[in-house]
């Protein structure tokens, strides 16, 4: 059974209500328009880059607002609805980068904390230390929907191609990527990485993503997200990509094309055990 995904891109400030209300129309744009499941980009209730503030302004899950008014109008709406990420905090100096799936009820089918870190130095001149303020996940989740199993990313997730792995060798047909990648690494390695991650686990790939310039103050002056959120068929086409502008873009999804591309190329039946070679540190530390 075909159904239809939809990815929305905007541009998420450091105050949760405006980001809220933004994502309410685009998401019941998108409705109106068809999608069954709707997914929006990773850090969807606030971009808050400052450590205190963000501890300042984040909730826990069972007090998170944002959360609530996203169960509701999937229950409204009666649509599955991926929120990419909440900041959530899990405790008094530390917070989770968190995916939601919530079903037409309204409720939580399945949540994912980020596992891999963002600690880069870009050559922009920008430092992430996602590390300082967030905690990593440790687990992997995967939800079943009506037309197949989904599994669940972050992000940075995406340099890390084992992950997506043991969610397609679990039975993953389809793989989110919510994202707030930078233009820089974007412009880099953005379409390259997901069409990959498709082409190897032989499963669609939606990466709804954040886009444009971050506003808070001056001390985030040249903070820039990449935009191009994109649907990638399980044989690596592009079948969309919203470019650099807030907004919306969908695809006519065919759960069997999943099988279609595992059966021309059965790479996941052919995985082999072997002897993975020392870590580098351990061969320095031996002498070798």
């Amino acid at each position: 059974m075909n159904f239809r995904a939809a990815c929305i891109q905007f541009t998420a400030g450091p105050e949760s209500d405006p980001n809220v209300a933004t994502l309410d129309g685009l998401i019941r744009r998108a409705r109106s328009e068809g999608a069954d499941l709707i997914m929006t980009p990773e850090v969807s209730d606030m971009m808050e880059p400052r450590r205190r503030l963000a501890l300042e302004k984040a909730q826990p899950e069972a007090e998170h607002r944002p959360l609530a008014a996203f169960c509701d109008l999937a229950a409204e709406l009666g649509v599955w609805l991926l929120i990419g990420s909440v900041v959530v905090r899990v405790a008094q100096d530390r917070l989770a980068n968190r995916s939601f799936l919530i079903d037409p009820r309204g409720v939580i089918a399945a949540r994912y904390d980020k596992i891999h870190m963002f600690d880069v130095e870009i050559q922009d001149g920008q430092s992430y230390r996602e590390s300082k303020a967030y905690r990593p996940g440790e687990a992997t989740a995967l939800a079943e929907l009506p037309w197949g199993r989904l599994g669940l990313t972050i992000c940075y997730d995406v340099r890390f191609p084992h992950l997506y792995r043991s969610l397609a060798l679990a039975g993953a047909d389809f793989l989110t990527v919510p994202s707030a990648f930078t233009r820089v690494t974007g412009a880099a390695h953005w379409h390259v990485l997901l069409r990959a991650r498709a082409i190897e686990c032989g499963a669609y790939v939606f990466a709804p993503a954040q886009c444009g310039v971050h506003g808070g103050g001056k001390h985030e002056s040249g903070r820039e997200t990449y935009g191009h959120s994109l649907i990638v068929a399980p044989w690596g086409e592009v079948l969309a990509d919203a470019g650099e502008a807030p907004g919306i873009v969908c695809a006519e999804i065919d759960p069997a094309a999943v099988e279609r591309a595992r059966g021309m190329v059965p790479a996941l039946r052919h995985d082999r055990p072997f002897s993975a070679p020392a870590p580098a540190a351990a061969r320095r530390a031996a002498g070798a």
